[in-house]
């Protein structure tokens, strides 16, 4: 498996992902999946700290991790939200957790002071990522999003950079 930056030649692939993911899952609030121009926006974002990483195996995409605003105010500009999505092939193999080693890494480079993540519960794989990963939970927001019939919880969790 290869860790590397996103290509604008990886966009479908992550699109098909998060497609998945939108259509059938929970992990994204998205209900309607947004199509590569919006993955293109995301891959040339000019602001610091805003990346895309995939995970490449045997010349196929099976995962992809970016990070990208916290907030829009610039008081918020050296935290970065994060976020990894893997194909059902690529869960359980490590590849999220390598997936997520070059992108803290890349933020700390950059002079990023804290990534924070937002995991939809139940997520018991997600949740021990970001655990073994050295986030720390910093709280439930109960019923904040509502997908397929029923009331979602989320976790949030946080990681001192620097």
């Amino acid at each position: 498996m290869e860790i590397r930056p996103a290509t604008s030649a990886d966009l479908p692939a992550i699109a098909a992902i998060y497609d998945a993911e939108v259509l059938g899952g929970i992990a994204t609030f998205a209900t309607v999946p947004p199509g590569t121009d919006y993955w293109e926006s995301r891959l040339h974002s000019p602001a610091a700290g805003d990346h895309v990483f995939v995970a490449e195996s045997d010349g196929a995409v099976v995962g992809y991790a970016y990070s990208g605003s916290y907030r829009p105010r610039d008081a918020y500009a050296r935290t970065r939200e994060t976020s990894v999505y893997l194909a059902d092939a690529a869960r359980g193999r490590g590849t999220g957790r390598a997936l997520y080693d070059a992108l803290l890494a890349t933020l700390s480079a950059d002079g990023m002071r804290l990534a924070v993540a937002v995991v939809a519960l139940p997520n018991d794989p997600s949740v021990a990522l970001h655990r073994a990963c050295g986030f720390s939970s910093v709280g439930v927001l109960h019923d904040v999003g509502h997908k397929f019939g029923r009331w979602i919880d989320t976790e949030l969790f946080e990681l001192l950079l620097t």
